[in-house]
C-alpha cells in the first residue's frame, strides 16, 4: 500500500461521502428501521476501486489483503458475501459517481469522442452457457481483433482522446455495434445539448448512410476509415494515431484492470464489476 494510492483512496472517500449527503437518494435502498450498516456507502466504493488498481481480480484474496493491510483506512470490514451482497446493490452509487467525477474534469468537454466495443467473455464451457444466468442475454460472438469466438458480452464505450469514458453499454455479444451507439446518444440526449459539431472517431464498421444521417441529426460528425469499394473519406490521415487510442484504453481495461477476469455469474454482478473497472479508470485519469 503506497501513499499515493491512500492519498487517492482518501480523496475519493472525501468526494463520494460529500455527493451522498448532497444527493442521498443516490444510495441503495434500505428500510428506515434496522441495524445502520458498519460499512459506510462511501467506504464501500472507496473500496471497491481500489481493489480494481491494486489488481485483484479475486474477492477472496482482495478481501484477505484489505483486512491484513487495510484496516488503518478501514476500521471494518465485511466478510466476501456481505461484500458480495452490498456490492451488487451499489450499481447506481457507483455509476452516479462515475458520472461526477468525469464531469468534473476539462476532459468532459472535449470536442471529439473515440467509440469502439470489446469483448467481455463470461464463459468458455458449453455448460456454462447453457445454465448460466447470464444465458439469454450473454451469447457467441466473434471479435476479428483477436480472430477468436467467445461467449459473453461486449463493452461499447465512448470515451474521450485522453481516454476517459463518457457514455457506455452492455450488450450481446452479436449486437450491431451502430445501433447500440444510436441507442446511446439517443438514451442520454444531455451528452450532446451543449456539443454542437461534437466529433467522433470510429472504425469501419461504423458504416451506412442511413446510419450517417442519424448522427448528423443528432450534431455528430462521424469519421471513420473509407470500406472496400468506398472512396477515400476525409480525415484518412488521422485515423492510425488516433485510433490507437481506443485500443489502448481497451487494452488498460483488460491488461491492467482485469476486465474479462470479472468472474461475475449473474447481470447484476457481471454489471456492477464493469462499472467498478470503468470507475477506476476514471478515478485515476
Amino acid at each position: 500500500m503506497t501513499t499515493e494510492m491512500d492519498t487517492l483512496a482518501t480523496a475519493l472517500y472525501v468526494r463520494v461521502d460529500d455527493l451522498l449527503k448532497a444527493s442521498p437518494h443516490l444510495a441503495p435502498w434500505r428500510p428506515r428501521v434496522g441495524l445502520e450498516p458498519k460499512l459506510s456507502d462511501a467506504e464501500l466504493v472507496t473500496l471497491a476501486v481500489m481493489q480494481v488498481l491494486l489488481g485483484f481480480a479475486s474477492e477472496a484474496r482482495w478481501l484477505r489483503h484489505a483486512h491484513a493491510h487495510l484496516r488503518h483506512l478501514f476500521p471494518y470490514l465485511p466478510q466476501q458475501p456481505g461484500w458480495n451482497k452490498r456490492l451488487r446493490r451499489a450499481a447506481s452509487l457507483v455509476k452516479a459517481v462515475l458520472r461526477e467525477l468525469a464531469t468534473d474534469t476539462v476532459l468532459w468537454m472535449d470536442d471529439v469522442w473515440i467509440v469502439d466495443s470489446t469483448p467481455v467473455e463470461c464463459g468458455r464451457s458449453r455448460t456454462t452457457a447453457k445454465r448460466s444466468d447470464l444465458a439469454g442475454w450473454a451469447e457467441y460472438g466473434y471479435c476479428p481483433s483477436h480472430s477468436r469466438f467467445f461467449w459473453g458480452l461486449r463493452l461499447h464505450l465512448i470515451c474521450t482522446l485522453h481516454g476517459m469514458p463518457v457514455a457506455f453499454a452492455l450488450t450481446g455479444a452479436k449486437a450491431v455495434e451502430r445501433e447500440v451507439l444510436l441507442d446511446i446518444l439517443t438514451v442520454e440526449p444531455g451528452l450532446l445539448a451543449d456539443r454542437p459539431g461534437q466529433t467522433l472517431l470510429a472504425d469501419r464498421n461504423y458504416y451506412g448512410r442511413e446510419f450517417e444521417r442519424d448522427l448528423a441529426g443528432l450534431g455528430v460528425l462521424l469519421l471513420r476509415p473509407a470500406r472496400k469499394g468506398e472512396p477515400e473519406r476525409a480525415g484518412t490521415e488521422l485515423f492510425k494515431p488516433l485510433r490507437q487510442l481506443i485500443e489502448s484504453v481497451n487494452q488498460t481495461l483488460k491488461g491492467q484492470l482485469d476486465l474479462e477476469r470479472h468472474d461475475g455469474r449473474t447481470p447484476a454482478g457481471v454489471t456492477v464489476r464493469i462499472l467498478q473497472r470503468l470507475l477506476a479508470l476514471t478515478a485515476a485519469i
